[in-house]
């Protein structure tokens, strides 16, 4: 089959909450972005998975879509969760954390940059150029414990902390790759700030130790060190100094939220979690039940989480036109971002006026 009739298939799992709302705002922009090649790229198919389905059959993704996704070349997730739908121990409906788990990803990509236009968190006016990407380690850590934890009586509860060499290294290493091609692309010198806590705990020193092993090997490209209390506070401080952050896996869940959250809003953020076969692309945010149903949910951050995706399959398929296709997409939202003013924001721009200014862009690219 000529690559370009090759259609890649999609698993879409919209999810709950604004879930549904912001996939199906992105699936409208891949529609009309696909008008820009010879035929159908991709061929989604939906899968349901989530805290909806959780309570109406007692699993939050079936085994049948389980396979779905194993067998699909990407999965396009939106969000889960329900503040009153929980498992018996109290923690809450996460159907990606059982996509990690099931598909052995590995590194969680979390893109982070201002958009001019929007107000600013930070009063600096440099915090227009923040511009970085923190890359958090996904199989390991004190997250690895979920549903491990052991409660003793009603007085002592316990996680452990797992922290393995090649774990350490191959998410190191991973980091310094999307170092070098952010280098390549900026042209200029790339830098990775390993993030732990190695004063005071030995499994974060062993990872200190394996990422200064894999940094050796990349002469090119800048290594620091930095304690996570003084990295949270220079991130509040100057985030712009930043390019990439690696960490590990609990710290990397609150750094991210917390550099998107100084960037603008959790709304822009998308993310990637990749594994060396399979890879799952969401907006950072949360499936935000309470603004549900309103069309005031904003979908930049779904779909540029599209556009990681449509990367990642031209590394993995040799398909450069998917990687022009990303960079179309990724114009198109920031041209979008110059001329609308999200609700979420202060504005009154909501999905469907979101969407339309998006695929508007699209169409004159």
């Amino acid at each position: 089959m000529n690559k370009r009739d090759q259609r890649f298939q999609i698993a879409v799992l919209a999810g709950d909450g604004i879930g549904p709302e912001v996939m199906g705002a992105c699936l409208q922009v891949l529609e009309v972005l696909q008008e820009r090649f010879d035929g159908s790229t991709l061929a989604f198919r939906e899968v349901a998975g989530g805290a909806g389905l959780y309570q109406a059959t007692g699993a939050a993704l079936s085994e049948k879509g389980m396979a779905e996704c194993r067998q699909a070349d990407a999965i396009l997730f939106g969000a889960a969760g329900l503040p009153q739908v929980r498992y018996p121990d109290g923690t809450e409906i996460a159907t990606h954390l059982d996509l990690r788990a099931e598909l052995a990803l590995y590194a969680g990509v979390y893109p982070i940059r201002s958009y001019p236009r929007l107000p600013r968190v930070l009063a600096d006016r440099r915090a227009t150029e923040i511009d970085l990407v923190l890359v958090r380690e996904l199989s390991e850590g004190l997250l690895c414990s979920r549903g491990r934890g052991v409660l003793e009586g009603d007085s002592v509860a316990r996680e452990t902390m797992l922290i393995s060499r090649d774990g350490s290294r191959r998410v190191s290493e991973f980091a310094f790759r999307v170092a070098a091609r952010r280098a390549k692309s900026r042209r200029r010198p790339g830098k990775v700030t390993c993030v732990d806590q190695a004063n005071v705990l030995s499994s974060m020193a062993f990872f200190r130790k394996v990422f200064g092993e894999v940094a050796a090997a990349h002469p090119a490209i800048e290594a620091e060190f930095g304690y996570v209390d003084a990295t949270a506070a220079k991130l509040v401080k100057s985030p712009w100094e930043f390019d990439v952050l690696v960490t590990e896996n609990a710290c990397g869940g609150a750094f991210s939220s917390l550099a998107a959250a100084l960037a603008g809003s959790l709304s822009l953020a998308p993310t990637a979690e990749i594994g060396d076969q399979h890879a799952v692309f969401q907006p950072a945010h949360g499936s935000a039940p309470d603004i549900a149903g309103r069309g005031i949910a904003n979908p930049v951050a779904q779909v540029l989480s599209a556009a990681l995706m449509l990367d990642w399959l031209a590394d993995q398929h040799g398909e450069p036109r998917l990687a022009h296709a990303a960079r179309i997409l990724e114009g198109a939202v920031d041209k979008a971002m110059s001329v609308i003013y999200p609700i979420a924001f202060g504005g009154q721009d909501g999905t469907e006026a979101i969407t339309r200014a998006i695929i508007a862009h699209i169409r004159r690219a």
